[in-house]
């Protein structure tokens, strides 16, 4: 009796969240709503080093390409939510130092990657920049949602006409998005969200259109379940990370048709999560199974970070407790609290 009242609640309050009025989702509200530490935990990565560099740009220990300072992004996200203006000036850092290797056509300098690829050819080009784009329109947008936004007010306005110089660059290339990312879903939607997200931060109804565009193209590369398709096949690491960015995306762009493809998804997530919250990796695609290696030329492997973080994000959300139990029991196994 106990267990069903538990659960008539809580269904109440997911039905009351998702059908409530945009304004009241705001991401910022969502993310001071996780477990206490769990987004810092997530963050403690993204802080730049002396250099201004994060990501693989940081463990490279020089400028390799504009994607990977995403994580500076994310860096000022988690800070402002947290109220720490000090760590959030910090991280601003890998912002500055991304726009300050922009070329004159929007684009970004590229070096040569470990694994001898680079980002200099225009589709690759293209994709870096929308890596980066992605994460520092949603920062703008939660920082705007905040009651810290005058503290970022002159900074914003400063770098406002680089994003648009960026976004450009992106929208030019919008075909190579499409040719490059068809088999590989998550980008598509990586895309969608940098395009949507500036667009809103930039009021241009161009890169919204385009967003809206990519996520037609997305919504249509799953399986008969619903599991979003990376290479051919589905993958506990890559699914998560469609799920993530559309589920970003949706809060700040209204998307019923994006949101309504969630629950699949999910589902089928879940049954990846085991009792001990090892992320099971059997019949992946892409990670976990030695299949492909990442441009530092080594095995890809789960993205544990984005695989919390999409199940406390949507669970927070939607007040799901199956959710939020996979959750806490992926952050208990591979953190160790």
């Amino acid at each position: 009796m106990k267990s069903a009242l538990v659960a008539l609640i809580f269904s109440g309050l997911a039905a009351a969240l998702t059908a409530a009025p945009p304004s009241s989702r705001r991401e910022y509200d969502v993310l001071r709503a996780f477990p206490a530490g769990r987004l810092a935990a997530l963050a403690a990565g993204d802080v730049p080093n002396e250099k201004g560099l994060t990501g693989t740009n940081r463990e490279n220990g020089s400028w390799l390409e504009a994607g990977p300072q995403r994580g500076s992004c994310r860096g000022v996200l988690a800070a402002v939510v947290a109220g720490d203006l000090a760590l959030a000036d910090k991280c601003w850092r890998g912002i500055d130092v991304a726009f300050a290797r922009q070329r004159a056509d929007g684009g970004f300098e590229a070096e040569t990657r470990p694994n001898g690829a680079s980002a200099r050819p225009y589709g690759a080009a293209v994709e870096t920049a929308f890596f980066f784009l992605q994460e520092l329109g949603r920062a703008v947008l939660v920082i705007r949602q905040s009651p810290h936004e005058e503290h970022f007010r002159a900074r914003i306005a400063e770098i406002e006409p680089k994003m648009r110089k960026a976004c450009d660059f992106i929208l030019g290339g919008y075909d190579t998005i499409i040719a490059n990312s068809s088999k590989a879903v998550n980008r598509v939607f990586i895309a969608a969200k940098a395009f949507g997200l500036c667009g809103q931060v930039l009021k241009d109804e161009r890169y919204l259109e385009a967003s809206r565009k990519l996520v037609k193209v997305g919504l249509a590369l799953r399986d008969h379940e619903g599991v979003f398709i990376e290479h051919g096949g589905r993958d506990s690491s890559y699914n998560v990370v469609s799920i993530l960015m559309g589920q970003v995306l949706a809060l700040h762009v209204p998307m019923p048709e994006l949101e309504a493809a969630f629950p699949a998804a999910i589902a089928w997530q879940l049954t990846k999560i085991l009792p001990t919250g090892e992320i099971d990796v059997t019949g992946n695609t892409r990670t976990g199974v030695g299949a492909e290696k990442s441009y530092s030329g080594k095995p890809k492997n789960v993205n544990v970070n984005e695989v919390i973080y999409t199940l406390t994000l949507y669970g927070t959300l939607h007040q799901d407790p199956d959710v939020l139990a996979a959750a806490d029991r992926v952050f208990k196994f591979y953190r160790g609290k």
